[in-house]
């Protein structure tokens, strides 16, 4: 077996399922889940006609590089949405979700052969950031957050012997879990480390299109391109329409920026055998070729989070994100209890599921940023987000009455 294997720790998930054992929730209660990250709401009808409408692309092998008519969907996308220009045949190519695309990435950029090789994270961060550097023979290096600012990263606390050895940068902004979005300082600063030291910036943009604020989040190509830096050196963008567009079942996505990146990802994808099925292709152009549906996830994600917020925040530290379809909400000191403990007990009180910050994080710099914080994901209808959020109410006052 590969021995690298044996550095993977459990998925958050699997450690949630290992908290819950034992626990038998009240059956007065129907079972909520803020737990998983999946998008619920209903998928738009017109991306299942192009699904039903196109199944003769079940008879033939699809190119890895996708259909042309694909990879022209997406530059319209990243003009329309970034007001960037993107060459089609070279700085784009289509992959099966973010998940797979940021994991294989990881394989195709890092170089174990050059001494210690580095991929640094956020903490906390997305899991698959660190499970793709272990196995590429890579170290991670779980850079500090501050929670002062909304758990953004302290770039300059990470020591420049660090900066010296990596290979691989994961950024997340719009953030899992906290939801905050990197300003263009943040990316000026960035760009200014990697021309230094000569690492690849991967940027996971997947929840890129569910914001709260007027102004939509700042891309990495969109800052790159205002900072005047053509050809994108060293930067790969990923997005992904499952919280877009509501179809996670679909895993379609797409990765853009720096060509001689995109080239060799091509070639390793090409024998990785992670072509796109013509049937999801066919779905794809007409879900990145509408934004109507977009407009109205985001407003019923928008009337979710108007609605629940602000009940949540009259018994817990939580102000409304970013962007993005999660609360990172501190479990209150007066409870006595972790963030496992919170959630094991909410499950076992109210039959309500949350994720345990801690999962989400790694010790570092002495301490795990994700302690004493629940992640809660609004993904289902408006009306069983504000039950669970009334029945956490309830559950947080029933113990500090």
């Amino acid at each position: 077996m590969n021995p690298l294997l044996s550095h993977l720790q459990p998925y958050p998930f699997e450690r949630l399922r290992q908290l819950f054992a034992g626990v038998t929730p009240p059956a007065a209660y129907s079972p909520i889940s803020l737990g998983m990250g999946e998008p619920r709401h209903p998928t738009p009808q017109f991306i299942k006609d192009a699904l039903g409408n196109n199944l003769f692309g079940l008879a033939s092998y699809p190119a890895t590089a996708g259909d042309p008519a694909l990879r022209e969907a997406f530059t319209r996308w990243l003009q329309s949405r970034y007001g960037i220009t993107v060459n089609p045949a070279a700085q784009v190519l289509p992959v099966n979700g973010s998940r797979e695309a940021l994991f294989s990435f990881a394989q195709t950029v890092v170089d174990p052969s050059q001494g210690e090789a580095v991929v640094v994270c956020p903490n906390p961060f997305y899991q698959i950031y660190e499970g793709a550097a272990l196995l590429a023979g890579a170290k991670p290096y779980y850079a500090a957050s501050d929670p002062a600012r909304n758990f953004a990263v302290n770039w300059d606390a990470v020591p420049d012997a660090v900066w010296q050895r990596t290979q691989l940068l994961f950024v997340c902004s719009p953030g899992n879990p906290t939801g905050a979005v990197m300003p263009l300082s943040e990316w000026q600063k960035l760009f200014e480390l990697s021309d230094r030291h000569g690492f690849v910036i991967a940027s996971d943009e997947c929840y890129s299109e569910i914001y709260f604020r007027d102004e939509p989040p700042l891309g990495g190509l969109q800052a790159a391109d205002q900072l005047g830096r053509s050809g994108y050196k060293n930067l790969i963008a990923f997005t992904s329409l499952s919280k877009r567009s509501n179809v996670p079942g679909m895993r379609s996505g797409f990765v853009a920026g720096d060509a001689a990146l995109i080239k060799a990802f091509l070639l390793y994808r090409t024998y990785h055998g992670s072509a796109m099925s013509p049937v999801i292709q066919a779905a794809s152009i007409a879900a990145w070729s509408d934004e109507k549906h977009v407009e109205e996830n985001r407003m019923a994600y928008r009337t979710k989070f108007a609605q629940v917020t602000p009940l949540l925040a009259g018994v817990m530290d939580v102000a409304l994100p970013d962007a993005g379809f999660y609360l990172w909400a501190k479990v209150p000191d007066a409870l006595g209890m972790d963030d496992a403990e919170f959630a094991r007990a909410l499950l076992a009180q109210y039959n309500v599921t949350v994720l345990p910050g801690s999962y989400l994080a790694r010790e570092a710099q002495g301490s795990n940023p994700g302690a004493q914080r629940v992640r809660m994901a609004l993904v289902a209808e408006t009306e069983e987000c504000v039950e669970a959020a009334q029945r956490i109410v309830q559950f947080i006052q029933s113990r500090t009455a």
